[in-house]
């Protein structure tokens, strides 16, 4: 099990007034923004709030979390997490057909697997301290993962059209013919996070890491920390990219096994 003292700190405190005196980042990238032209001013300003609002409900959630300690909390708040990111990522796959079930499965089982391996290995133990920010993590990753893969897997299927169907033509089963598509469109969901994992510790310092620095953690204990949940994130964002990909290309099929005729509008969820 990962030691409560080697993995929490409470020896960092952080003030409303240095949280409003960061606000000066933001508005130094919103200047940037205007000075060139961007046209990213009002899409700035609403993250930022948007990120004051959620941060601080989600806070106080979890504080209601772990002063209860019961774990069907717990699986109530990565429920929704995981219902809001399968409706996040259905966005970003508008080309993709009925993406929601695809997307849900996958975000379900990504973090269902990972959590549970964790916990069944005693790496993490099965409490709320634990579970919900590893859950949070897990499940946030996966829903990056599914909506990159889905969204490749959209504009590789419009464009791949006339090749897929002269494969069906020829013979060719569904799964055959999408195949090439559906490996482009999983390495695409997954490549992001293997890329940043290479490069851990030599061009970037990983939030986990750095947090527990700030907080006065020792480094080893820090870095391994980090070690496992980039494992974790790995599989995980394996896991969904895989379901959702798996699952969503033969919505663009009939049971027939023939290619469906493209959508007039956004892809229905």
């Amino acid at each position: 099990m990962i030691a409560p003292a080697a993995a929490l700190s409470t020896s960092i405190h952080v003030s409303v007034g240095q949280v409003t005196a960061s606000l000066a980042l933001v508005a130094l990238a919103a200047a940037i923004s205007y000075w060139w032209k961007a046209d990213l001013e009002r899409d700035i300003g609403i993250a930022a709030v948007r990120s004051l609002v959620q941060l601080t409900l989600i806070g106080y959630a979890i504080k209601l979390i772990f002063e209860a300690d019961t774990l069907w909390l717990v699986f109530v708040l990565l429920a929704v997490m995981v219902l809001f990111g399968a409706i996040t990522a259905r966005s970003r796959a508008d080309k993709v057909p009925h993406a929601f079930v695809p997307l849900l499965v996958a975000l379900a089982l990504a973090g269902a697997c990972t959590l549970g391996l964790v916990v069944a290995l005693g790496i993490f133990e099965a409490t709320p301290r634990y579970l919900v920010p590893v859950g949070g993590m897990v499940i946030g990753n996966a829903m990056t993962a599914s909506a990159v893969a889905l969204n490749r897997l959209g504009d590789e299927m419009h464009d791949s059209r006339p090749r897929i169907e002269a494969t069906l033509a020829l013979g060719a089963t569904a799964r055959e013919a999408a195949m090439p598509t559906v490996r482009r469109a999983l390495r695409s969901g997954m490549i992001t996070l293997v890329d940043s994992t290479k490069t851990t510790g030599l061009i970037f310092f990983p939030g986990t890491m750095v947090g527990m620095l700030l907080a006065g953690a020792n480094p080893t204990d820090a870095v391994r920390l980090q070690l496992i949940l980039l494992y974790v994130l790995l599989g995980s964002v394996s896991i969904a990219a895989l379901v959702a990909t798996g699952l969503a290309y033969r919505n663009f099929f009939t049971p027939a096994q023939q290619l469906r005729e493209p959508e007039a509008g956004p892809a229905a969820s």
